[in-house]
């Protein structure tokens, strides 16, 4: 290793204080017989108190030999804390440029503080290829979601502009769905981004929350019915302490998954206000999920192949508000099996009252 940087810094002090030490040791001992020799000369009467030639040998030779000692062990020390500091420094540089690939050497586990800076460059670096590669994901997958109903409101005005369209009242219909649909989707990407920052506002009060359910089911029954399903209704009554117009929001992607994706049947939901819990049950009878997907099924733009086939539409975004939505209340969604269907749950923790 080179006597530069911190490892000749290193290397100097240990030998200046070795130097020190044994100038410490002989002025002291020098000292010690000066005064002796002063004041007690009768326990000093011998003639040779003085250094001959053979002690300045040992004394020179063992000054030296500290000497290279210290400059070696200082040597080791640095080396030991350089590897960790040098693998870090070549590591950021190299993210720098864009190689988030790169990954820092802890080194010798025995200097903790060294090797926690390595552990934390890598986390970091982890996190940011992590974010990166959402990022590209989020870009293709929006992209890829937008295009459709992009393509069919240019292709429809186009055609509208050029005559090709009779300009009636189906074509404006037509035309206002893939308008929802995307403003829809803007407004699930909206929740999902205010989520992930930690910036989607709650405004928990306490709510009439079966009100506010019946309500949402007897919107949404119309879009059941045509898909063949009955809602079920099981409400406590109890009042719950949530922001309602977040949890109608989660309600209504429950349904709404339900109709694009459940066989025809009953749709239960569920509501109880128990245990310091509050619980949102939307169960239906099936087909159910795929068990090598279900634990992806809150993800943002996953959707199974099954559903992909089906041709049903979605944009894989409805079952992450839910999720985000229990997040910020504090608690968390969840997907289960039930009989051949499915369970989606909310639960969100509740006051003592």
């Amino acid at each position: 290793m080179r006597l530069e940087g911190l490892s000749r810094q290193i290397a100097l002090s240990m030998a200046t204080m070795a130097f020190c030490v044994t100038v410490l040791v002989v002025v002291t001992g020098f000292t010690f017989y000066y005064v002796a020799m002063t004041y007690w000369p009768v326990q000093f009467d011998a003639p040779g108190w003085k250094m001959t030639a053979p002690e300045w040998v040992w004394l020179i030779s063992s000054t030296v030999a500290g000497l290279a000692l210290s400059v070696v062990m200082g040597l080791r020390l640095a080396r030991r804390i350089l590897v960790p500091l040098n693998s870090v420094a070549a590591g950021i540089r190299r993210v720098a440029q864009g190689d988030l690939d790169a990954r820092a050497a802890a080194g010798d586990r025995s200097l903790r503080e060294a090797a926690a800076l390595a552990d934390d460059f890598n986390a970091l670096a982890d996190q940011l290829q992590r974010m990166t590669k959402e990022q590209a994901f989020w870009n293709a997958a929006i992209a890829h979601e937008l295009r459709t109903p992009v393509t069919v409101l240019r292709g429809r005005l186009q055609g509208l502009a050029e005559g090709v369209f009779t300009p009636d009242e189906s074509q404006f219909r037509r035309l206002l769905g893939q308008v929802e649909g995307l403003a829809h989707l803007i407004e699930d990407l909206r929740v999902i981004s205010l989520a992930e920052s930690g910036h989607l506002d709650i405004e928990m009060r306490n709510t009439d929350l079966a009100a506010e359910v019946r309500a949402v089911v007897e919107v949404f029954d119309d879009a059941l019915q045509a898909a063949g399903l009955q809602a079920a209704l099981d409400l406590d009554e109890r009042p719950a302490l949530c922001d309602p117009v977040r949890i109608r929001q989660a309600l209504l992607a429950l349904l709404d998954n339900a109709r694009r994706y459940a066989q025809p049947g009953l749709v239960r939901v569920q509501l109880r206000v128990e245990g310091g819990q509050c619980r949102l049950r939307v169960e239906d009878e099936g087909p159910g999920i795929p068990g090598d997907f279900a634990p992806h099924v809150f993800e943002a733009f996953r959707r199974s192949d099954a559903a992909r086939q089906s041709g049903k539409g979605g944009s894989g975004l409805g079952l992450a508000v839910v999720a985000a939505i229990a997040r910020a209340h504090g608690g968390e969604a969840s997907c289960s099996p039930a009989g051949g269907g499915s369970r989606f749950e909310l639960r969100w923790p509740q006051p003592a009252r």
